[in-house]
């Protein structure tokens, strides 16, 4: 009996058109554009310069500060008032003022002030980009001082050379750290979509109400619902990793089985929230409402965005019965770290219980009349 219900599912899978164009094209989508587009990385900084001073040692550092990858020239202002009225109109991200007195205060040794002021609406972006300005100007200083005072400085001053080395990232290449990432929303949209849509479809079309007058039990009707959503979350995990592979160059470091075992595990604790959110809608837009929410909480509050220690600590708590938590951390264990099964042996220990509850919830809303 339950081999005939999997062929159903399947069958109806394979006959609509938008739900295998859906299920191809979502990892196909995924890999290809959301990498470049989910960048946190700071460049293309745009900043106004208001050159009080107008000399060649300005135009120096102008220059130099042009000549890096994070700037590019908005406008020279003639006034603070004019550059602040650009970034008011959010034409600019930072305004670098130099005095009249520079290239007098440098010839004489003499300490000067430079005015930075960032736009701050977006935090990240005004933070980053002025320490990013605040480095190329020591550096700036550091080259203009003669040899003799170089000198001098590096015997008075003990220098401390220090070398980093950056573990499982060396390039700090962000679509290293998000891939992962987009793989486990990948897995988690079609998880929870999938089950929840077909039973509410069933119920709109009216074709469940032959199911319910059938002897089939409500675990067979359940594991039907599940297996082909399992099946069909384990491909598209694997295209979109080969997509990463074959575009972006990046694969897991880690062990496949661990991968396999815990993206297993975790589609069908998905794929039971689906069942419970489907069991508890009438129709495909309360069940669609029901999905966009939890999907939503589950992804803001799993750390794949910002860090979950940065959150407050009942936030924090909250992360603590998110299947995504510990589904994010063990793919990205096993993609940038190379862990292997028993590293992510908590993880999988956790969401393999919430997946036992999650099911038994289903199975028990599940309200089959005969």
């Amino acid at each position: 009996m339950l081999g005939y219900l999997i062929e159903k599912e399947f069958k109806l899978i394979l006959r609509n058109p938008m739900v295998l164009g859906i299920i191809i094209m979502m990892p196909v989508l995924t890999m290809l554009v959301l990498p470049f587009a989910t960048n946190q990385e700071v460049k293309n900084v745009h900043i106004t310069i208001v050159d009080h001073d107008n000399s060649a040692t300005s135009r120096r550092l102008t220059d130099k500060i042009l000549s890096s990858e994070y700037f590019r020239l908005e406008s020279y202002a003639p006034t603070y008032t004019h550059a602040f009225e650009r970034m008011e109109q959010g034409a600019t991200d930072i305004i670098l003022e130099i005095p009249s007195n520079l290239e007098r205060d440098c010839r004489r040794g003499t300490p000067t002030t430079l005015f930075v002021a960032a736009n701050a609406v977006n935090g990240t972006r005004g933070a980053l980009g002025s320490r990013y300005l605040s480095m190329v100007i020591s550096d700036f200083q550091f080259s203009k001082t003669t040899p003799q005072l170089q000198a001098q400085i590096a015997g008075k001053v003990p220098i401390i050379a220090a070398e980093p080395s950056f573990r499982f990232n060396p390039h700090l290449d962000y679509k290293v750290f998000m891939i992962p990432g987009l793989l486990v929303i990948l897995v988690t949209q079609l998880a929870t979509s999938l089950p929840a849509l077909n039973i509410v479809g069933e119920k709109e079309t009216g074709t469940i109400e032959q199911m319910n007058v059938s002897p089939v039990g409500k675990f067979q009707f359940i594991l039907s619902k599940l297996i082909p959503c399992w099946v069909i979350g384990i491909v598209a995990l694997l295209l979109g990793t080969f997509i990463a592979w074959l575009v972006h160059g990046i694969y897991p470091h880690g062990s496949w089985v661990a991968m396999l075992s815990v993206s297993a595990i975790y589609v069908l604790a998905l794929s039971g929230l689906g069942l419970v959110i489907s069991n508890y809608s009438n129709t495909m837009q309360q069940a669609m409402f029901g999905i966009f929410f939890f999907s939503m909480i589950m992804m803001l509050t799993c750390g794949l965005f910002t860090p979950v220690k940065s959150m407050p600590d009942w936030a924090q708590t909250l992360t603590a019965g998110n299947p995504l938590t510990y589904y994010a951390r063990a793919m990205r264990l096993i993609w940038l770290q190379g862990a292997s099964l028993p590293a992510i042996l908590p993880q999988l220990a956790v969401i393999t219980f919430m997946a036992f509850l999650l099911n038994v919830w289903a199975i028990i809303s599940y309200r089959k009349r005969s």
